[in-house]
């Protein structure tokens, strides 16, 4: 089954969590979309409706008219109720038990409306007012389902905690999350170095750091849990006095607390770290997630896997968090050499996971795929680490065996100008026997 190989979730888990539960809203970064367009597709057949919103929308009532046109150019003739609240300049609430009785009269009742992309909405005050009259106006057998880049707190926490609502694709994820349901809940705080960076408070970015200091050291801190105040010092400020360094320490790590405070809404002051024994470590009032310690968990728990399905998973998770380069626009010793060990890590994994379906391809000769998706993850691989000569010699014996000695001898070429280039120097004597195989097969 793909969607399962995809996700590794099956179908009937899937059905199990979002049984009887009028929302599903689609973590950020997980590939629960996938399987939930196949589950619905079979499940559901003609009740499952597809909506991508295809530009940012300023107001409620600008992405409704925008949705219902397009379901009922789809559909014809969806959208009755809300078409008439939509022209008659009706409320938010109104609009919303339009939209729940639309829904209620598509396919009998059996509906499950997929909206992707949704941090296009106008996420604002209208719109909490829009959703929370649909949800308990829809009757049993509607689902909506939300995918986004982002997922904001509200109105989504109160559906979670009442029922309404679950959450899926949290499963590899080892820290807290934004809606888990508690008595005193914690600030939310889930940090993404890997790419441009962001960081989010209760599912609110952080867009303004006053200034790229503030920024650079929470991301410092972050990927340093452990870190004492003379490494900071040296990092960030080595040409000053201990000092000058002290007064601008304070005052920038001042402004990333207020940051967080902001977001969180509080009167209360919450600091990103706290110090203990001479070190500043993660401050126990915020539950921090991390994709650069997913990742890194989910590489260090591969290599001591038992099994080869078990250690795939776990690779599998590594290379899908592995979105970009760390913090690729930030241009620091501290994160140069970051950004090539993750690379290395990431570049590592590819060429593990490589290796488990060559060894497939091994075992199963009369099945081509896992040779070709082998080749795959080591051409992955020589995209970040092109000086690696031995998964070179990889790629080019599986071209042999695929009977492609065109295609080996040019990565053979490709080998060469990459070490003459990079370091200087020719290919080995492996590589050099391995040439004349190919020559000999042309």
């Amino acid at each position: 089954m793909v969607a399962q190989t995809i996700t590794k979730v099956s179908i009937e888990m899937f059905r199990e969590k979002s049984r009887d539960k009028k929302v599903v809203l689609l973590y950020p970064w997980t590939n629960y979309r996938t399987l939930f367009l196949t589950h619905f597709l079979r499940a559901k057949q003609n009740g499952l409706l597809y909506y991508r919103i295809k530009g940012e929308q300023s107001t409620l009532n600008g992405w409704l008219s925008e949705m219902v046109a397009e379901l009922d150019e789809m559909l014809g003739g969806f959208g009755s109720h809300l078409q008439q609240a939509l022209n008659g300049n009706s409320k938010p609430e109104a609009l919303g038990e339009a939209f729940a009785a639309d829904l209620a009269q598509h396919n009998g009742g059996e509906v499950a409306l997929f909206i992707d992309e949704f941090d296009r909405a106008p996420l604002n005050g209208d719109f909490r007012k829009f959703i929370k009259a649909v949800i308990p106006a829809l009757p049993d057998g509607i689902q909506l389902a939300f995918s986004s880049r982002l997922l904001t707190y509200q109105p989504w926490y109160d559906m979670v905690a009442s029922g309404e609502a679950i959450v899926l694709g949290t499963e590899y994820r080892k820290d807290d999350v934004m809606f888990t349901i508690e008595s005193a809940p914690k600030p939310q705080l889930e940090v993404y170095s890997l790419g441009r960076g962001y960081a989010l408070v209760n599912g609110q970015p952080i867009t303004n750091w006053d200034g790229a200091l503030p920024r650079n050291l929470f991301f410092y801190f972050m990927d340093h849990p452990l870190v004492t105040r003379d490494e900071i010092f040296q990092t960030f400020w080595p040409e000053l006095s201990v000092k000058e360094a002290t007064n601008v320490f304070h005052v920038t790590k001042r402004k990333i607390s207020e940051r967080i405070s902001m977001k969180v809404g509080s009167s209360k002051n919450y600091e990103l770290t706290q110090y203990s024994g001479g070190f500043y470590m993660p401050s126990e009032k915020i539950v921090r997630h991390y994709d650069v310690s997913d990742f890194q968990d989910a590489i260090e728990r591969s290599m001591i896997a038992s099994e080869d399905t078990q250690e795939e998973e776990l690779l599998a998770r590594a290379i899908e968090v592995y979105k970009a380069p760390f913090l690729q626009t930030v241009m620091m010793h501290w994160t140069d050499e970051r950004r090539d060990q993750l690379r290395q890590l990431y570049a590592q994994a590819l060429i593990s996971m490589a290796r488990i379906y060559k060894r497939r391809g091994q075992k199963d000769s009369e099945n081509p795929e896992h040779l070709r998706t082998a080749l795959g993850f080591f051409v992955r691989s020589l995209r970040e680490t092109p000086e690696r000569e031995d998964i070179h010699r990889e790629v080019m014996t599986i071209y042999l065996k695929m009977n492609m000695p065109q295609d080996a001898l040019a990565q053979y070429r490709n080998l060469e100008q990459v070490l003459r280039e990079t370091l200087n120097i020719g290919t080995s004597r492996d590589s050099r026997e391995l040439l004349s195989l190919i020559e000999s097969k042309l």
